[in-house]
């Protein structure tokens, strides 16, 4: 029996493999005049995943979430209905209710500073002037946590910056944005499933 006794002995060494969980936050602000403009472009991706994968939105505290479940993990995917200056208050109170730690967060928003439809991702970073990212850093009292930024570009001229960013995509952009939505929700899996690392190598500058 001593076989049976060193068997049992491994299996209670052997570490148990947790279901992996991650908060996917897509950064915009609620109301139907903002639905199609381009700082909802972290809304508009995870609307993109919901509606491959054939899920819903339900309504919940601070904003819609849906459940994904991919080989093993579970996404919770996030639009906060805080606006976007207030976007760290329904992040923070999602991370602490479902225990989440920052380096499974992703937070997805556009950026100025990068060509229309390149994405980039980073561990951590300052947060560029980007409201959404600056009330997270307050809240959550840290710039360390991964970040998902998605090109809008700078064709706007001086003192336009506003309208432009909040204006709706132009014909080229909204004929180019479908394969740009799709490749921006296999970089979320892809993050989940195989890492930072190995998200950033495959995805950043795509």
């Amino acid at each position: 029996m001593k076989w049976l006794t060193n068997l049992f002995a491994k299996k209670e060494q052997e570490p148990l493999d947790p279901m992996k969980k991650f908060l996917i936050a897509g950064l915009g602000n609620p109301g139907a005049e903002y639905v199609n403009t381009r700082h909802n472009i972290g809304f508009k991706i995870l609307d993109r995943i919901v509606q491959q994968e054939g899920l819903s939105w339900q309504v919940a505290k601070l904003g819609m979430v849906a459940e994904y479940k991919l080989k093993g993990r579970t996404l919770i995917l996030l639009k906060p209905n805080t606006y976007m200056n207030l976007s760290g208050k329904a992040i923070k109170y999602w991370l602490d209710k479902e225990n989440i730690p920052k380096e499974n967060l992703l937070v997805v928003t556009d950026d100025l500073n990068i060509p229309f439809g390149t994405i980039r991702i980073k561990a951590k970073g300052t947060d560029g002037g980007h409201n959404g990212l600056k009330n997270t850093q307050l809240l959550l009292n840290s710039s360390e946590y991964p970040r998902f930024r998605f090109g809008i570009s700078d064709e706007f001229k001086k003192g336009q910056q506003v309208s432009y960013v909040l204006g709706e995509w132009g014909d080229d952009e909204k004929a180019k944005l479908p394969e740009r939505l799709d490749k921006s929700a296999d970089a979320i899996r892809e993050f989940t499933l195989s890492g930072l690392a190995n998200t950033m190598s495959t995805f950043n500058g795509k």
